[in-house]
């Protein structure tokens, strides 16, 4: 048995994490860490947990974390993790960060995007990119994987196959996103907070989103030039899912016949992507509310002639693919085990 410590438990991702490792055959979760609960039972923050587990909140102490972790997820909010992580790895602990801070490889981008100079510049290129769709065989031999953000991974995964065979205009793409409440966190503002949200669709943050710095660094990598894009999310009425809707602009006349192949190309045999286009029945495309509890994303596609305009939509649930279940997919991947360990749910219908 791998043994699993969490630090920061007690938030929506720490929770998710737990509901996952707690079923999982080849780990034993032994250290979940609170500030706020030290000395509570994790199942009066997650109630979903109560009869699986008698484990409470614990303080977070780095000796105690040595000697009973081998891998450390470290669930904290942003700008925390840059300061804790290198003391874990210093005594010789595995780390799964689920925060922003290893996300980027350059150190400026932080000043850009999220408005603090990065503690640790040095280490940004020693963290794996943890996607495993395009990282899988770096992340096998991490020692510092950085999780993607939610809507990063809905966009990259929408456009990876279609920006590295280089069928779009990458100066002009556009990704437009509803997100889920749960997205913003256990801690609500006053605009997440829900009788302000319901019934409602709300842009926020329409330019220079933080994910846009993810989105451009990868899709980068993978089409050898820069790619820019567009990039709006907008709050819905949904606690659990992401759907995003891109707009690209193709560089020639491009088929149907095209873009399956450029993406069963890429695609076929990931174990949670399902490719989504159908011509009859209610989910034609993909829709969110069909990936909720799952780590699957869904992608599908369309043309428009008209308006020489592809469109990608990409639908994935937020708190899974798009973070806690991608971390215990990594997990895997560290242990040298099937990646879809622990990760085999068909979700729920109807919802």
């Amino acid at each position: 048995m791998i043994k699993i410590g969490i630090i920061g438990g007690s938030g929506y991702v720490g929770g998710e994490l737990l509901r996952l490792l707690l079923l999982h055959p080849y780990v034993e979760v032994t250290m979940v860490t609170s500030r706020q609960s030290v000395d509570e039972y994790i199942f009066n923050a997650h109630p979903n947990l109560r009869g699986l587990t008698q484990l409470k909140f614990v303080s977070q102490d780095m000796t105690a974390l040595q000697k009973n972790c081998d891998i450390v997820f470290t669930a904290t909010p942003h700008g925390e993790s840059v300061n804790l992580v290198p003391k874990l790895l210093e005594v010789g602990l595995k780390i799964i960060d689920m925060s922003a801070d290893f996300r980027l490889k350059l150190a400026s981008a932080y000043e850009t995007y999220y408005g603090w100079t990065h503690a640790c510049p040095e280490m940004l290129n020693e963290a794996v990119y943890g996607l495993p769709e395009l990282y899988r065989e770096k992340i096998k031999n991490a020692k510092l994987v950085a999780c993607p953000g939610c809507m990063a991974t809905s966009a990259i995964l929408g456009l990876a196959p279609i920006v590295k065979a280089g069928l779009v205009d990458t100066d002009k793409i556009i990704v437009d996103l509803k997100v889920g409440s749960s997205g913003g966190g256990r801690q609500p503002s006053s605009a997440s907070h829900h009788p302000e949200r319901c019934s409602g669709v709300r842009p926020y943050q329409v330019v220079g989103h933080r994910h846009i710095a993810e989105v451009e660094q990868e899709l980068s990598a993978l089409n050898g030039q820069h790619v820019k894009i567009g990039f709006t999310p907008h709050a819905v009425n949904m606690v659990r899912g992401i759907l995003a809707t891109i707009h690209a602009y193709p560089k020639h006349s491009i088929t149907n016949k095209d873009l399956w192949r450029t993406l069963r190309g890429m695609y076929e045999n990931e174990p949670f992507i399902r490719l989504v286009k159908y011509q009859k029945g209610p989910y034609q495309l993909p829709d969110p509310k069909a990936t909720v509890g799952t780590n699957f994303c869904d992608i599908g596609f369309e043309i428009d002639a008209h308006a020489n305009r592809l469109l990608l939509f990409s639908a994935i649930d937020n708190m899974c693919k798009g973070a806690s279940g991608q971390g215990v997919q990594c997990l895997n991947l560290l242990m040298g085990i099937d990646e879809t360990t622990g990760l085999k749910s068909t979700g729920f219908h109807p919802m």
